[in-house]
């Protein structure tokens, strides 16, 4: 007969209790320190304006900025886009209970945090970039300008024309009628709550069709310069600003075109802007405009590709920087590219002639390694489709991506920024 063995299994229905602290949670130099240690020593007076709760009043205490700007840029590191999932994550991972400290965050909260603060993001950003030029990290010798098509939040058969758009207003508008006169009859009953909530929804979709048909002149606009009929024009009911751009895969998808700036010494972001628009033409002379008003100073060259080149945007880049980008090839393969024509304005003729050479040949070499490279931790973090949807809501994603960009940067070039070693962040050094 077999021997019976004596063997101990598990009993996972087991209760057990354990003493445990947060702070005991997290390793030190954790990725979660850091960003913290990052953001306890920002000044957040911007994010503090709108708080309504204040000692001695009354109503319940808001949550701290400091938290839920944490939070948002942990998750951006972590590849974590949805407010849902980052609330779901602050009760189910260590780092995101951390960065907490006991406090619940609904996803609410979140993502009107992230929509809100457009302008202190954005602000947060500048002080950012002046923190790391001042500790000699960026030093704006090469700045690479290069955009991105992100999918928007939206389907391809949201486009409609515009004879579809205005009948679909005009019901819209009729639905939110009916909702208000049912609502004001009756008050007080039991499904007023439900009745509400529809005519919220009625109204939101009244004004995303009112959108959609604001938006019409401007791709009409487009479609005219493209050569096509402008009664082809379509926008989104889902969202107005997104518009169907050629993808890298070759594919044509509703999109956004965020533009991202970068010093190429240090691969910090400098500069930050999205286009709603496929083409990056005429966008690099508003990026040069951006970069000097956040750092104070012009670069001393600025590298793009060749979908920025026109001569228009070179005379006016090159009154604040030398523009290092390619000579289109000409159809004459007679005719030397670089040599400046007699039509061509001072500054295109010396941007010709100066392409020809081999050190600017040299110089030009930074820009894929450090705008392609930008791009690609980018895509590596999660930027493949905005979660918003709206060119304000998809700016305040793109400025997180830059934050914590630059945080993970400021961290490697720059740490004593982060006072590595002091404080609540317990960061003895950076191995990131």
């Amino acid at each position: 007969m077999n021997p019976r063995f004596r063997v101990l299994l598990p009993n996972r229905r087991q209760m057990e209790f354990r003493a445990s602290d947060l702070e005991s949670l997290l390793p030190e130099g954790h990725r979660a320190r850091v960003v913290w240690a990052y953001v306890e020593r920002q000044d957040l007076k911007r994010f503090y304006a709108g708080i309504r709760a204040v000692e001695g009043g009354v109503g319940r205490a808001a949550i701290a900025p400091e938290i839920l700007l944490s939070l948002w840029l942990y998750a951006t590191l972590d590849g974590v886009g949805s407010a849902r999932e980052v609330s779901r994550l602050t009760e189910a991972h260590d780092a995101y209970r951390w960065l907490c400290g006991g406090v619940q965050v609904n996803h609410h909260t979140l993502s009107d945090f992230r929509k809100d603060h457009g302008e202190a993001l954005d602000e947060l950003l500048s002080v950012s970039i002046a923190s790391l030029m001042a500790a000699g990290v960026v030093k704006l010798k090469q700045v690479a300008q290069d955009g991105m098509r992100v999918r928007a939040s939206a389907g391809a058969g949201s486009f409609r024309r515009k004879e579809k758009l205005e009948g679909y207003l005009e019901a819209a508008r009729t639905e939110v009628a009916r909702l208000k006169a049912e609502l004001e009859a009756d008050p007080a009953r039991a499904e007023r709550a439900r009745e509400a909530a529809r005519l919220r929804a009625a109204k939101e979709r009244e004004a995303r069709l009112a959108k959609a048909l604001e938006r019409l002149p401007e791709i009409e606009a487009i479609k005219k310069r493209q050569g096509k009929k402008p009664e082809e024009a379509r926008a989104s009911m889902t969202d107005a600003e997104a518009t169907v751009m050629k993808m890298g895969d070759g594919g044509f998808r509703p999109a956004y075109n965020p533009q991202l700036a970068s010093d190429a010494d240090s691969l910090v972001i400098v500069g930050v802007d999205v286009a709603t628009v496929g083409s990056d033409q005429g966008l690099m002379v508003p990026m040069v405009e951006q970069v000097m008003a956040r750092c104070g100073q012009a670069p001393e060259a600025w590298l793009v590709d060749g979908g920025f080149v026109g001569h228009e945007q070179i005379e006016q880049a090159s009154q604040h920087t030398v523009v290092y980008g390619p000579v289109p090839e000409p159809k004459d393969k007679t005719v030397d590219p670089h040599q400046a024509k007699a039509t061509d304005s001072p500054a295109v003729g010396a941007w010709r002639e100066r392409m020809g050479t081999d050190e600017a040949k040299e110089i030009y070499k930074k820009r894929a390694a450090t705008a392609e490279c930008v791009n690609a931790q980018s895509r590596n973090r999660g930027l493949q489709q905005f979660p918003v949807r709206g060119l304000a809501k998809v700016t305040c994603v793109v400025l997180l991506f830059a934050l914590a960009h630059n945080l993970m940067r400021m961290a490697d070039l720059a740490p004593q920024l982060l006072g590595i070693g002091t404080g609540t962040s317990s960061v003895p050094g950076i191995g990131l």
